[in-house]
């Protein structure tokens, strides 16, 4: 007699694997894009925080493109595409979510670096806007999560290296969805720290501001310690 183990599903689980069907079926083709956030939410009725966990989801398993102020659309795949594990079977696996830290810790060091050398007077502006976004909601989880997903993107963009702004974008929306619960639960809805976790970013910014890379790699050194010592301690 073959039993299936009963999980318990999370709603944003179920809205992505509707999208997906609508992909894989062909009622949703490469290039076509998706209703908006608001809308999705009011067919599907469920906040707008649950929509984009599952567009971050099927953006993890490489299905839509999520392009900010623009939308999201059907990614077309290119047969020539490194065929990855499915992400979902991740999201209990101790062991990648340690790699994908690892892995993040490795770029981000780097990148803090190079953003430090190459970045704009827009790239500054930038950072500076999401350091007071980050500060005026501290406490406020899903703003939290948002701000420290877009410091990082934004840091990459500030190398001005394509390819490494690819491979930051590639290993964050995985790690965004294996390990969410635990981040909101343990760093942005706490707000004292939450207000260590800006301060960190704001060090790494400074740094970067005044184009000084080694204290850029240094400070993103301490942030990433501190956030992964929370991690790393749930996990066990």
């Amino acid at each position: 007699m073959d039993i299936r183990k009963i999980t318990t599903r999370k709603i944003y689980e179920v809205i992505a694997d509707q999208i997906q069907d609508q992909i894989t079926s062909g009622q949703l083709k490469p290039g076509d894009k998706l209703p908006s956030t608001k809308e999705l939410s009011e067919r599907f009725e469920v906040g707008r925080s649950t929509v984009r966990e599952a567009l971050s989801a099927l953006k993890a398993m490489g299905l839509v493109e999520i392009h900010q102020g623009e939308g999201s659309y059907v990614r077309t795949i290119d047969p020539g595409d490194v065929s990855l594990p499915e992400w979902n079977s991740l999201l209990m696996s101790r062991e990648t979510i340690l790699d994908l830290l690892e892995a993040r810790q490795a770029l981000e060091i780097a990148n803090a670096g190079l953003a430090a050398e190459k970045r704009t007077e827009d790239d500054l502006r930038r950072f500076e806007a999401i350091l007071e976004r980050m500060k005026l909601h501290l406490g406020d989880e899903e703003e939290g999560e948002r701000s420290d997903m877009e410091f990082h993107l934004t840091l990459a963009e500030a190398t001005h290296n394509e390819i490494l702004g690819r491979m930051i974008d590639s290993i964050s929306s995985p790690m965004q969805l294996a390990i969410r619960e635990t981040r909101r639960l343990q760093m942005y809805g706490n707000r004292a720290v939450s207000e260590q976790l800006w301060q960190e970013h704001q060090a790494v910014y400074e740094a970067i501001r005044r184009g000084d890379a080694e204290a850029a790699r240094e400070e993103m050194r301490r942030h990433l310690f501190h956030v992964e010592r929370v991690l790393v301690s749930f996990l066990r």
